[in-house]
């Protein structure tokens, strides 16, 4: 079998194994971009191109119009911890 084939078979296992409640699962709480950018003493106008997106694109989380997810879920959970290494990051 190739490796593309191995690599769908254990992705499949391990789906499976989740759904059942088995092996190791791995949950998150989500962030609160409101909370955080409260946290951060922040504007939604400063906070906005911290997270790389538009002050409207912000707010539509903040209202949850928009569900955060993924890498901005990371970055949300990293501005929470270390609001000023993310704007050194991004200066």
């Amino acid at each position: 079998m190739t490796q593309f084939g191995d690599d769908l078979i254990q992705a499949m296992s391990e789906a499976l194994a989740h759904v059942k409640g088995e092996g190791p699962g791995v949950v998150h709480e989500p962030a609160d971009p409101k909370a955080v950018r409260a946290k951060a003493k922040l504007t939604q106008k400063e906070m906005a191109p911290l997270m790389g997106m538009s002050v409207s694109g912000y707010r539509k989380w903040e209202q949850g119009e928009r569900s955060v997810s993924g890498p901005a879920e990371v970055l949300l959970k990293v501005i929470e911890k270390e609001p000023e290494a993310v704007a050194r990051a991004l200066a």
